[in-house]
């Protein structure tokens, strides 16, 4: 089967299952990235190792085309932060892979909010690619189940290992499962998170702030003090009755913050003041 892939490293895998089944790679597609929470270093060294091209910009109809002339039977989507262009009239096929359990929670990092949600279960998905985003017909989908205390960390790594099952069922099976593919249904899309919901409500229950912290992660979640803004690194939290008032800074030592809230007490360490636009979302697993 000759291919092209988009992916980065957490994507990895699938290249490696492709070559490990004896596909052909044709080309790789990938994005301009910091290195720092989402990385391609590890796909760009494979490429040059294995002599596979690599493109850094957003795929085109040319590119298409240009796969066509190459023999391309199939175009693999992991994570890319460009729109793909339709690719029917280039490509016999093209399979998206999404991290949740389609048809729900369809958009862009749906793992903040299945922790939010406090979901039980979730999943990764392969489909057909679409136009309207993640809603064609599924390939097929890994299913796991999701701990109480789930945290954003915990959750990209169980999509990775599911992602690496999904992967090689969907990777050993691919025409007859492209072929057996069946609608998704009506589900339901997730939007990107918004600052509001990033922002940790400190008059609120431990709980909820702590699940808040735990869904967003290294994305952080911001708050404030005094008028003051900022984003939080690191927080800890207990639970014990108190009659301050709920949202209150209570002291601060050094760079650490002691909060009051509604049943017990926050401590944030690790914090940065940052001007609004220098605050920025996590870029999609």
């Amino acid at each position: 089967m000759h291919f092209a892939i988009t992916l980065t490293d957490r994507f990895k895998v699938l290249l490696d299952l492709a070559l490990l089944a004896g596909w052909q790679p044709l080309k790789i597609f990938t994005c301009p990235l910091d290195g720092k929470i989402h990385d391609n270093r590890q796909v760009v060294e494979q490429a040059a190792r294995l002599g596979i091209p690599v493109q850094l910009s957003p795929m085109t109809e040319a590119d298409l085309a240009a796969l066509a002339a190459q023999g391309c039977e199939a175009l693999l989507l992991g994570s890319y932060d460009w729109k793909v262009p339709d690719w029917r009239p280039y490509l016999p096929r093209a399979v998206n892979f999404h991290p949740s359990p389609l048809p729900e929670a369809r958009g862009p990092f749906p793992l903040v909010r299945a922790i939010l949600e406090q979901r039980s279960q979730w999943g990764v998905s392969c489909h057909v690619v679409e136009p309207r985003f993640d809603s064609g017909a599924l390939l097929d989908q890994q299913l796991f189940a999701l701990s109480p205390d789930e945290t954003l960390a915990t959750l990209e790594w169980k999509c990775q290992l599911a992602l690496e099952q999904l992967g090689r069922r969907v990777i050993a099976d691919f025409t007859s499962l492209w072929q057996q593919a069946r609608p998704q249904g009506a589900g339901s899309y997730w939007p990107r998170w918004s600052d509001a919901e990033r922002t940790l409500n400190l008059r609120g229950p431990l709980d909820a702030v702590l699940r808040q912290l735990r869904a967003f992660g290294d994305i952080n979640c911001l708050a404030e003090a005094n008028g003051v803004g900022f984003v939080v690194h690191r927080a800890h939290g207990w639970l014990e009755p108190h009659s301050h008032t709920p949202g209150t800074l209570l002291r601060s030592v050094d760079l650490s913050m002691l909060f009051a809230v509604q049943d017990g007490y926050l401590v944030i360490s690790e914090w940065s003041v940052q001007s609004p636009g220098a605050i920025s979302g996590r870029r999609p697993f």
